[in-house]
């Protein structure tokens, strides 16, 4: 205990005196001033926060944009947004590393994004890019997947060795996999993409090209339109639907409903899961017709293998993905907290340095 309090950690107290014999024991917590950046970059927004060892969201800012952005425009609005992050930390506060939540497929062994399809980004080096734009080490690795280990850690599936993340947004379905409380990574990391699986024979093609699949027949998109909006957050639009009276919009639930019923019932075949968790709109779509999407799923699954399975919703919010990207830059830290070199996480720079470092970044862009 005394080498993590030294290694800045944890932190020890004394507990509270109590009537009871013997000495009262220490309060350990995590150290908040160990912490990670997290990213998110997006179709519509570049989302960063500060996220502490212990899985608390200390800052996020979403910066906006008009389009989706290119790898070098995500780099720049990142670094920037970190730049003034650094502001308001306090000088003692350790940055171990950033971790990128990627709307796609991330190579494990080279943090290349290989395709991020509704970025339009491909085979770029975003983690390289990052790491030089800033000096921090820096990881990434698909959205879903590391939605799902935040959720197994500090969230909904805490203690749960079998279970599927499943989450819906701007950037279609993408899904994350905990097997005996290992995350299934695949061959190159690419597992758990449950969105492109078929559950038609025709219809729609996704955003790989594949028709009749997950992802192109459970959108996002389908729902604004059907609600006649152009756009809302994850909140507005579960709020618009709950309102929504017209049988266009219930025909429109029923329809993905469906759907959604249909690949949690192979996906339960295949993988056995204990829990499974609906983030995003597919959370919405659960919450308005629950025993409608119970009932595809036990027409769709093995009953001796759907009879084990719980479904619900993330636990942790909008926090979701700034936390597990956060989980992906600890990890070096958790495998070896004394072999954490200073090299590799620093200190946050004096008010002088600061000032430098935005120059050259505002000069940058």
């Amino acid at each position: 205990m005394g080498e993590l309090v030294d290694l800045r950690l944890v932190t020890e107290s004394s507990g509270e005196t109590t009537s009871q014999v013997g000495r009262p024991s220490s309060v350990v917590q995590t150290n908040p001033d160990t912490v990670a950046i997290a990213v998110n970059p997006e179709v519509d927004a570049v989302t960063v926060g500060v996220v502490g060892l212990g899985g608390v969201v200390q800052n996020r800012i979403r910066f906006p944009t008009e389009k989706p952005p290119t790898v070098r425009e995500a780099v720049n609005i990142t670094s920037a947004i970190i730049a003034g992050i650094q502001g308001g930390l306090q000088t003692e506060t350790r940055i171990v590393g950033i971790g990128i939540a990627v709307p796609g497929l991330v190579c494990q062994s080279n943090g290349l994004v290989r395709l991020a399809p509704h970025l339009g980004w491909k085979d770029e080096p975003l983690t390289e890019m990052l790491a030089d734009a800033t000096g921090y080490p820096t990881s990434a690795g698909n959205d879903a997947s590391l939605g799902a280990r935040a959720e197994r850690t500090f969230g909904a599936g805490r203690g749960i060795d079998d279970m599927i993340y499943l989450n819906g947004g701007a950037s279609g379905v993408g899904g994350g996999v905990i097997s005996s409380g290992v995350a299934l990574g695949g061959t190159s990391g690419y597992a758990g993409e449950l969105g492109h699986t078929r559950v038609r024979s025709d219809g729609r093609a996704d955003s790989a090209g594949v028709r009749g699949t997950f992802e192109s027949e459970v959108t996002r998109l389908a729902l604004l339109e059907v609600l006649g909006l152009s756009s809302a957050d994850t909140d507005e639009l579960e709020q618009a639907l709950f309102a929504a009276k017209s049988l266009a919009v219930r025909s429109e639930v029923n329809r993905q409903l469906d759907f959604l019923g249909i690949a949690l019932g192979g996906a339960i075949n295949i993988l056995n899961p204990r829990l499974i968790i609906l983030g995003g709109f597919l959370g919405s779509l659960y919450a308005l017709d629950p025993e409608r999407l119970h009932k595809v799923v036990a027409h769709e699954a093995l009953p001796v293998s759907w009879n084990d399975v719980t479904i619900s919703r993330p636990k942790l919010g909008a926090d979701l993905l700034m936390v597990g990207a956060a989980e992906l830059a600890f990890s070096p830290l958790l495998a070896d907290p004394a072999g954490l070199s200073a090299q590799k996480a620093g200190r946050v720079p004096d008010k002088s340095s600061q000032e430098s470092e935005r120059t050259a970044l505002n000069g940058s862009r």
